[in-house]
């Protein structure tokens, strides 16, 4: 008499229920609560609980009843095995509903069970526990611990088999595991690649075999199971599952495509190109087909979707546009690319014509389109990107557009660097997803070498330099410098962060050749003198950054020629040393190395600079003849070379090698800086004459050379 049958009008269902409530609170054994429970999850499955009556659940029982529900091995008599574990879930997935219990420790600590629940054989009699498991596990996914916990706790494993089982809510699983893999895609391969993978094999053979719908809507899932890292080619899985998916992507891009259809595949594609590069799509004929079939399509979206003038056209369009961006992006790989090129020249030649009309198209759209507040939409970033890809490669078409769009560039860019925090960007390989994520900050990354070739030309230097912009890269230098300080000092793969700093440096190279006067009187070159001063020494003794220290000791060297009457140069500690550091450079590049076919020995480039020569050896002959221009100018500076052993240590280098073995323009060079310090310095010049300077200058024809030694 006090279990009343659950009525059927809605005033009394409430009433019932609240009675039940009351008896959950209140019972003196296990058999009454059991009894109003049964009620209560009637309710529940019913859907008829709202967030106040959830509550009052919750409250009369809390976790501790559900707990031992599914603890419970014995069902009451006549019911079915799991009963008590079905009840238990049913009240859980409830509790659910409220995002603050979804997250409550009681709730992680049954992630175990939920995964045993989705692994356990499902008859008919059990299909609503495991559509609770899901509704758990959903509700779990969206709370801020969630996705930590249900990686570390084995769901993705759990969720791979349930997919490949087949079974009941395998849909479900796979749409969690994309949930997952979109919030945590390298912790969950990192953990559970093997799983993963075969979920992938799974994916990647639906597609291949697919001639409906399932084709296109694959399309959409497949990306989230594309790993950046491992990479896909590493197994013979993956590059199994790679094959069915080019195979796949080239039978339905080949086809006649509704947007709706076509947008998806190029997505797919576009993950695939940021995990696997060019790599995916097998060399021949077909795969050159493709290849510039994709690129064509990528080019034609973006003309379509910019050169559009309606705002909401572009905005529904942003996401696969982005994707055509990586798209083109290989694209200008591939027609630079000499060895082993999947394209033909013609084909080259052809691609770049159709990239050249979409860069107009991007152009026309910064130029037009974007108005001051949108400068926030990680879309315009990614349009910036791309066009620094192309500035960076192809320096003689569009010139035109591109000279009037660098005001905006230049202010876009300052923009973001004053407002975002230091090097925080986006590599290529996450440029897809940007759309609606947090916005990138580092715009000058991608345009600094476009910058670097267009400071070599009149007009666009001339706009760069009207606008702010070297003012503006020096600050950015010395925000990198700081952020590279801030990192591992341990060798290291190049990181942006190095490659932005040797980038600016050679922005800066341009600028002291052809604007001198510029460096002279602005005062940030002045700034960017004080931290090239300090950071040389930092830098020379990390054989791994080499390549930044000859950029940096040359530009260094150079705008001191310009710049020698600042006081930071006026024989200063920090001045001394950068010149100490500057000279160890130039002098510790050659060595005598013996000859294979005789006992004599040659000139050679040093074991720890021949790595890293084809990138630095222009440097070094510039930071000599930019040293031999500072040494009459600074008259502390011979002294310095003294100190270092240069003299002594480059006679004694010039005395023991064959003179056929250095070319002209080493001697040339070789000759410059000692003519200087023979004038400079009578105790230079001693030097040199101590260490048979005379016959060695006349080995090698150094006439100015012996002319000085021989003066009196």
């Amino acid at each position: 008499p006090r279990f009343p049958a659950m009525a059927s009008d809605s005033g009394d269902r409430h009433a019932t229920l609240k009675r039940c409530l009351g008896v959950l609170r209140d019972a003196r054994n296990d058999s009454e609560q059991f009894a109003a429970l049964l009620l209560v999850t009637k309710a529940v499955r019913a859907g008829e609980v709202d967030a106040k009556t959830r509550r009052q659940i919750f409250d009369a029982i809390g976790f501790t009843f559900p707990t031992r529900l599914l603890t419970s091995r014995q069902p009451p008599a006549g019911c079915p095995p799991h009963t008590f574990r079905a009840l238990g879930l049913t009240l859980l997935a409830c509790f659910c509903t409220d995002p603050e219990l979804a997250g409550h420790s009681q709730i992680l600590n049954k992630i175990p069970t939920f995964n045993d629940i989705l692994l356990s054989p499902c008859d008919p009699d059990s299909t609503s526990m495991v559509d609770d498991v899901y509704q758990c596990l959903s509700a779990v996914l969206a709370t801020a611990k969630g996705p930590r916990e249900l990686v570390t706790k084995g769901t993705v494993s759990a969720l791979c088999q349930a997919y490949l089982n087949g079974g009941h809510g395998s849909d479900r699983a796979l749409t969690l595991l994309v949930g997952l893999l979109t919030i945590a895609e390298a912790r969950c391969w990192q953990r559970d690649a093997p799983q993963l993978l075969a979920v992938l094999s799974k994916l990647s053979s639906d597609f291949l075999k697919a001639e409906d719908m399932t084709k296109f809507e694959l399309c959409e899932v497949l990306p989230h199971f594309i790993p950046l890292s491992p990479p896909l080619t590493e197994n013979s899985q993956g590059s199994e599952c790679l094959c069915r998916l080019y195979k796949g992507l080239a039978d339905v891009l080949g086809s006649k495509l509704s947007p709706s259809q076509r947008d998806p595949a190029l997505k797919l594609a576009a993950g695939l190109v940021q995990a696997c590069g060019a790599e995916w799509i097998p060399a021949g004929s077909a795969g050159s087909k493709f290849l510039a079939l994709l690129v064509n399509l990528a080019c034609v979206e973006v003309r379509l979707t910019l050169e559009e003038p309606d705002p909401l056209e572009v905005e529904g369009k942003k996401e696969v546009v982005t994707a055509c961006y990586v798209l083109m992006e290989m694209g200008i790989q591939e027609c630079l690319r000499e060895e082993n090129p999947l394209l033909e020249n013609g084909q080259k030649m052809q691609l770049m014509r159709i990239m050249e009309e979409a860069f107009g198209a991007v152009i026309f759209y910064l130029r037009q389109q974007v108005k001051q507040e949108e400068l926030q939409d990680p879309f315009i970033f990614a349009s910036v990107r791309i066009l620094g890809a192309w500035m960076a490669e192809e320096t003689s078409s569009l010139k035109q557009e591109i000279c009037e769009l660098l005001p905006f560039l230049v202010a876009y860019a300052r923009k973001l660097f004053k407002e975002g925090s230091p090097a925080v960007s986006l590599p290529q390989a996450e440029l897809v997803s940007t759309v609606g994520s947090a916005l990138p900050q580092d715009a000058l990354r991608f345009l600094l070498p476009g910058f670097c070739h267009l400071t070599a030309e009149d007009r666009p230097r001339d706009i760069l330099i009207s606008e702010g912009a070297p003012a503006l890269l020096c600050e950015y230098f010395l925000q990198q410098w700081e952020v590279l300080t801030s990192e591992s000092t341990a060798p290291a793969p190049l990181t942006s962060t190095e490659m932005s700093l040797q980038t600016t440096c050679g922005v800066f190279l341009n600028l002291v050749v052809t604007a001198p006067d510029l460096v002279r009187h602005d005062k940030a070159f002045s700034s960017l003198m004080g931290v090239l001063l300090k950071s040389l020494p930092l830098l020379l003794p990390q054989k791994h950054h080499l390549v930044l220290a000859a950029n940096v000791a040359t530009l260094g060297l150079m705008m001191a020629r310009i710049l020698a009457g600042s006081a930071a140069l006026q024989g200063t500690q920090s001045a001394k040393e950068f010149f100490g550091a500057a000279i160890r450079f130039l002098s510790q590049a050659h060595t005598a190395q013996a000859e294979p076919s005789s006992d004599s020995l040659a000139m050679a480039v040093s074991p720890a600079y021949v790595s890293a020569w084809d990138d630095i050896s222009e440097l070094w002959f510039l930071g000599m003849q930019a040293l031999a221009g500072c040494i009459p100018l600074f008259p502390w500076l011979p002294h310095t070379a003294l100190q270092a052993q240069w003299l002594q240590e480059l006679s004694q280098l010039l005395s023991r090698v064959t003179p056929a073995s250095v070319d002209l323009e080493l001697v040339t060079a070789f000759q410059a800086v000692l003519v200087e310090l023979a004038r400079a310095s009578e105790q230079c010049r001693d030097v040199i004459l101590a260490h048979q300077g005379m016959e060695w200058a006349n080995l090698y024809g150094m006439a100015a050379l012996e002319q000085c030694l021989a003066e009196q």
